[in-house]
Order: C-alpha cells, then structure tokens, then sequence
C-alpha cells in the first residue's frame, strides 16, 4: 500500500472515530443531564482508569484526526513561504522536499496537514502516526539533537518547537545553510491552533493550515463542553515518572495544567502551590491529597505498574491511592500540544466524569 493510500485510509479511521467520540459525548451529556452515573463502557480506550483489581492497563487505542489534503481549486504549496519565529526571526522557506521534523507534536501536525511524505528525519518523541514515524530515521531526543545526525539527512528543512537544542545544534544548521524554523509552544490552549497554523504557513499551504486549526478548535469546543457538566471537580495530581530517578509533580504553568483544568478537573498541584515541575515528596503528596492520580503510560511502566506507583511514599494513603483511581495517558497524546489535543480533553474529561460520579454514588 503506497504512502497517499495509508493517508486516506486514515482519515477514513480519524472520521469513524470522531463519529464515535461524538456518540459517545452525547451520551455522557445525557447522562450528566439525567442525574445518572456514566457506564464505565462509555470511557475511551485512550483515557484507561485503572480499576482495583486491574493490572497496567494496555498502551492507549489513540487514532488520527482526518488528514487535511489538499481540495479542488486549493493551491499546492507555495513556496519560497516565509513565517516569523518564536524568536521574531524571518524564516524563508524554498523546498520542503526534505523535512526533518525536531519534536513529536510537530511531526503529528505535518503528518495531519497530509505531507507526512516529505519527512525523512524524526526525533524519539515522534510517536504518532506509529506505522509512519516507526518507520524514519530517528536524531535522537528533540532537547539533546546532534547537528551532524541531522545534516546527514540532507534537509531542505528543519522545523520544530522551542523545545527543541540545544541552541548551539540549531545555530549550526543555520549556519549551514539549511532554513530552521522553530515555533513558540505556550503552555495554553492556545498552542495547538498556533503550531497548526505556522507549520502549515512553513509548509506553503496556510488554507490547509486554517482548516486543520477549525477542525481542532471544534473538537476542543466540543470537549469543554462536555466538562462543563461536571459538577464535582476531582482533585488530579499529575506525575510525570521515570523510574526512580526521574519523579516529578506538574504545577501551574504546565501544559498538563491546562489539560486538567479545561476537562473539568482541579490541579492538584497547583492547589498545592506549585508552580511548573517539582519534585515529587511525601510533603507534596499530604497537600495535596488527590482523588486522581494521572500519568504518562511510559512512567508508569517505568515504576513496575500500579502496584509500583503506590509504593512511592505517601500515594496508597491518599482518596486516589485507596480507590486506586489512576488514569494512564498515552505521552504525546495528552501533552503533545497537538492535532489530537481536542480528543485528549474528552477522552480526559469523561473519564474524570466518571470518577466525579463515584464520589456521588459510591
């Protein structure tokens, strides 16, 4: 099967899905509406609760949004294009024959807009679309790149997010002549539609750009308003974990912050104080007192499961360590920042609909 045929079969798939996401919506609302605790069948695959008795729960069942190609009396790219940096710099662009993406939200968002074809470098955050990015020669972790890995690719692009070093590798590029275009990524909800629109407008094809960011902006519409129902917001503490050595509790400031909050959730580390990433400590954990804890599926493999996350101290005493209410989130897709973020927030606002309801109806 070519390249444009996996495309179109997965814009198939992404519009089944949003199909099905919206039936499943409309029934949480009519629940919410009624008075009714929500069937834990209504849940997603993508926002997996870990029930008591349950083991890891499997990686997260996430699917693309509709690919964006090109329409009749569209323009095809246009080029040179030229698009203003985080930084304020002018950045022209004249051949996106060979683009090596630097982060994984950037890399989902050309793959979105339908131009996956022209990528031929990723970074090891670029997870999503897995059969494509899988598949491509991989620079290494986008905050630890090697110019030499990426030059290797012969680009006549290279674009990313402000994440993205460290900023000697970048300048080294520049100065070999290859443009680099870098974007501002706040942690708002407004980062999604901005990335969207200055990867399209590098790309030379700004209308596919405007309708991707509509498209996003529906779905995000469509999830806030679904967390709008919930009337008792449960306290989330996020965590972000790599094994033993890497233990961190999100605050405000943080993409994740925005993630809990606009689906209907309290930040339980911001409640607490905490501003950006702190470590994790049982005094962290006493303040904060979580009825939700939510984490990235890859942290919690790394600390040996549920099991293994209650072992941290201080977690089995809280309400969400004795009802063993874990929410596991695949990384990109709750923090990505990305095309996906409007299905993120239902899947995480329905899913704390149904710990909300718990709390009612035990």
């Amino acid at each position: 099967m070519t390249s444009s045929h996996h495309e179109r079969h997965a814009a198939s798939v992404g519009r089944l899905r949003r199909m099905l996401l919206g039936f499943s919506l409309a029934v949480v609302a009519l629940l919410v509406a009624c008075g009714t605790p929500s069937p834990s069948g209504v849940i997603p695959p993508a926002a997996t609760r870990v029930p008591a008795s349950s083991s890891l729960p499997t990686p997260a069942s996430t699917s693309v949004p509709g690919i964006v190609e090109s329409v009749p009396g569209e323009a095809e790219p246009q080029l040179p294009a030229t698009v203003v940096d985080y930084q304020g710099e002018q950045v022209t662009i004249t051949s996106i024959e060979r683009i090596v993406s630097l982060n994984g939200d950037v890399t989902e968002i050309i793959f979105a807009l339908g131009m996956g074809d022209h990528v031929v470098g990723v970074d090891s955050s670029a997870t999503f679309p897995p059969e494509r990015t899988k598949m491509l020669p991989n620079i290494g972790y986008q905050r630890r790149l090697s110019a030499e890995g990426i030059l290797a690719l012969n680009p006549t692009l290279v674009i990313g997010n402000e994440a993205a070093g460290p900023p000697e590798t970048l300048a080294q590029i520049r100065t070999a002549g290859v443009p680099v275009a870098i974007t501002a990524d706040p942690p708002t909800l407004d980062a999604p539609v901005q990335k969207i629109r200055f990867v399209a407008q590098a790309l030379g094809i700004p209308q596919r750009g405007e309708r991707l960011a509509a498209q996003v902006e529906a779905e995000i519409a469509r999830a806030r308003d679904l967390a709008s129902r919930i009337t008792n917001p449960p306290h989330v503490l996020f965590l972000y974990l790599r094994g033993t050595d890497v233990q961190q509790v999100a605050g405000s400031k943080t993409p994740v912050d925005v993630m809990i909050t606009v689906a209907g959730g309290l930040n339980a580390g911001a409640e607490a104080g905490i501003a950006e990433f702190k470590p994790l400590s049982p005094e962290v954990v006493i303040a904060a007192q979580p009825d939700v804890i939510l984490v990235l599926e890859k942290g919690l493999e790394s600390v040996g499961g549920v099991d293994g996350l209650l072992t941290i101290p201080g977690l089995a005493d809280t309400p969400a360590g004795k009802q063993r209410r874990i929410i596991a989130f695949d990384d990109l897709y709750l923090l990505g920042m990305g095309p996906r973020t409007g299905q993120a927030l239902a899947d995480l606002a329905i899913a704390l609909y149904e710990t909300s309801s718990q709390e009612k109806h035990p």
